[in-house]
């Protein structure tokens, strides 16, 4: 829609990342305010937010490397233009567990706890996020003649220009925003900790999985012929989820 939020001479104000960095932004001033009601400390908490946020944009681009190598051996400057798009949550995800849970062991903070306030800052996060993929144009969607399909005209857009698409940005959007409510609205009615993280988890999966089926950029290679990494990563997470779900209820049954 609006790849170039400003511009001022020769220096652009790029859409897609300032929705990322506002992303961010809200994701860190939620965990805050849970991590107050919750009686945790609210300045590890913002430490453990910059480094995840810095762990997340790593992760998830080098996991967008990794699936698309080809645009980056012809173009390897490609890699630090990150207003192109070209990141993958599943990569962000996967970093940013590693540095929480580093961070966690280190400074001994209760793992399953903290983890319950991670998810909602990533739901809403992820949400501001997708409405800077709609407008920059990545993650677009298959041709389709819906009421509410998009055409993309702006010439700078990542997306096909001219042609009817699924806005699977805004699905994406639309059911970040959802998982988001849900978990808040249940965050104060919460059995056991971990119950809010893994049921993002199983949400997301789900949601995630199902909206592949609309996509028509690259997704990498598919996988059995069919599948998109994404999509395979959401099949495994969903047991995984709810595996989880059941052991740590039955931990909190017996204290």
């Amino acid at each position: 829609m609006y790849p170039i939020l400003l511009k001022l001479g020769e220096l652009s104000l790029h859409t897609y990342g300032f929705f990322v960095a506002m992303g961010f932004l809200a994701g860190i001033l939620i965990a805050k305010r849970e991590a107050e009601r919750l009686g945790e400390d609210p300045d590890k908490i913002m430490d453990l937010s910059f480094y995840v946020m810095v762990s997340a944009i790593l992760g998830s681009r080098l996991f967008y490397i990794f699936t698309n190598p080809e645009t980056y051996l012809s173009d390897p400057l490609e890699i630090f233009r990150l207003w192109n798009g070209g990141l993958v949550f599943y990569g962000g995800f996967i970093a940013a567990m590693i540095a929480g849970f580093i961070y966690l062991k280190i400074n001994k903070m209760p793992l399953w706890k903290t983890i319950d306030i991670a998810a909602l800052s990533l739901a809403a996060g992820q949400f501001l996020g997708r409405l800077g993929c709609f407008s920059a144009g990545c993650c677009y969607g298959k041709t389709c003649d819906l009421p509410w399909a998009v055409t993309f005209i702006n010439p700078d857009t990542l997306a096909p220009i001219g042609i009817p698409l699924h806005p699977t940005q805004l699905y994406h959007a639309i059911s970040n925003l959802s998982i988001f409510a849900f978990l808040w609205f249940f965050r104060t009615r919460k059995k056991f900790s971990g119950q809010i993280f893994w049921m993002y988890i199983l949400l997301y999966a789900v949601t995630r999985s199902f909206i592949e089926i609309f996509r028509g950029d690259f997704r990498g290679e598919p996988v059995l012929g069919i599948l998109s990494v994404a999509q395979v990563i959401g099949i495994i997470m969903v047991p995984v989820a709810v595996i989880m779900m059941t052991i740590l209820k039955k931990r909190a049954d017996k204290i």
